[in-house]
């Protein structure tokens, strides 16, 4: 049975993790290890200091590992944790299904946007 403090910690979690920004890192990762700057690249309209906060925040909530490779020049990399990969399973089809109906929700946007002018 599920108490009051787990909902409420829940909708946390569903808050952290439940961003574009977070799932657009999440999905980046599904195929291994990245470099900040692969990831940068590949997230369209993500700000270098967001993708900084997101990278934190999800390291500590378990969903990646950062990677710091001795080479020179020295670079970090990401990868999925199992639990990321679980997170990455389960918000895929969500993703999937915004991709597949974006072109009718934003016809359904303009002919609403229509209707109020």
């Amino acid at each position: 049975m599920e108490s009051t403090g787990d909902a409420c910690r829940t909708r946390v979690v569903l808050d952290i993790v439940g961003d574009k920004w977070s799932l657009l890192v999440v999905r980046n990762l599904r195929d291994g290890p990245r470099r900040f700057t692969e990831l940068k690249r590949s997230i369209d309209g993500i700000s270098q200091r967001m993708l900084t906060v997101k990278l934190r925040s999800l390291e500590r909530d378990g969903i990646l590992t950062r990677t710091v490779h001795e080479v020179m020049p020295p670079h970090v990399s990401y990868e999925l944790t199992g639990m990321g990969i679980t997170l990455r399973e389960a918000t895929a089809p969500l993703l999937e299904w915004s991709v597949a109906h974006l072109t009718r929700i934003d016809e359904a946007r303009g002919a609403y946007d229509a209707r109020q002018d």
